[in-house]
C-alpha cells in the first residue's frame, strides 16, 4: 500500500516538533527566510533539528537566499535537504551540490491551466521532488489552494505518484481530497495546522495525520 509522506513547515517551537514527531510526521520543515512570520535563524533551526529522531527529515525552506545563507543553514543543520521556495534556477539549486525540493508557485483560479507543470518539473529533473504550492504573496504559507483540477494527474511523463508534494493550504477537512485526486508522493502543511502563525495545534495535527492515513487507507481498498 502506497504510504504518503507527511511533511509538516514553519515550526518554530520545541513542543510543535516534538508532538510532530510524536504524530508520525516523516519530515518537519523549518522557514530560513527573514520576512516569513515562521522564520527561524540557522541557529534556531539547529536547536530544534537536534530533537528529531533518525528517519525523520529535517527541511530548510529558502527564498532567493544567497550562497552563504543556505550555508550559514547547512552548518547548523547539516544533514538537512533544502527546499528553494523562491526563483531560484535549477542552476542555483544545484550549486550546493545537496539533495533538494523545488516549490512550484502555481498560479489560483483560472490560472493554474496556463501553468506547464511538466515543463517545469522537466527544469527541475534533478530535484528530489517539485512541491506544489500555490502563488501566494509571501512565498508560501498564506492557507490558499490552487485548483487540483487544472492538470492532468495521470500524465505518464509527469509520474505524480513518485515525485510531486501537494502542499497550498491543505487542512484536516481537504487534505484527503488532495491525496485522492492528484495521488502525490507526499502531503506539506504549515497553516493548516495552526492556531497562530507559527504556533502549531496538536489537535490539528493529528486531524491531518489522521486524515492522511484514512485517504491512504480507501486508496488501497480501491
Amino acid at each position: 500500500m502506497h504510504r504518503t509522506r507527511i511533511k509538516i513547515c514553519g515550526l518554530t517551537r520545541e513542543d510543535d516538533v516534538r508532538h510532530a514527531v510524536h504524530a508520525g510526521a516523516d519530515a518537519i520543515g523549518f522557514v530560513l527566510y527573514p520576512p516569513s512570520p515562521r522564520a527561524v535563524s540557522p541557529e534556531r533551526a539547529g536547536e530544534l533539528a537536534r530533537l528529531l529522531p533518525p528517519f525523520v527529515t529535517p527541511v530548510l525552506l529558502f527564498v532567493n537566499a544567497t550562497v552563504q545563507e543556505v550555508q550559514a543553514g547547512l552548518a547548523a543543520v547539516p544533514h538537512a535537504l533544502l527546499q528553494f521556495h523562491g526563483d531560484e534556477s535549477p542552476q542555483e539549486c544545484l550549486a550546493h551540490g545537496r539533495p533538494h525540493i523545488r516549490a512550484a508557485r502555481v498560479p489560483t483560479g483560472d490560472g493554474a491551466a496556463s501553468f506547464d507543470l511538466l515543463k517545469y518539473a522537466q527544469q527541475h529533473a534533478a530535484a528530489q521532488a517539485i512541491l506544489l504550492d500555490a502563488h501566494v504573496q509571501g512565498y508560501g504559507g498564506g492557507g490558499v489552494s490552487f485548483d487540483w483540477t487544472a492538470f492532468n494527474w495521470s500524465h505518464p511523463q509527469l509520474n505524480a505518484s513518485a515525485r510531486l508534494v501537494l502542499s497550498g493550504g491543505l487542512t484536516p477537512a481537504n487534505v484527503a481530497d488532495g491525496i485522492r485526486l492528484v495521488r502525490p508522493w507526499a502531503v506539506d502543511v504549515s497553516s493548516g495546522v495552526e492556531s497562530a502563525k507559527g504556533i502549531k495545534s496538536p489537535e490539528l495535527i493529528d486531524r491531518f495525520v489522521a486524515a492522511v492515513r484514512q485517504a491512504d487507507d480507501l486508496l488501497a481498498r480501491g
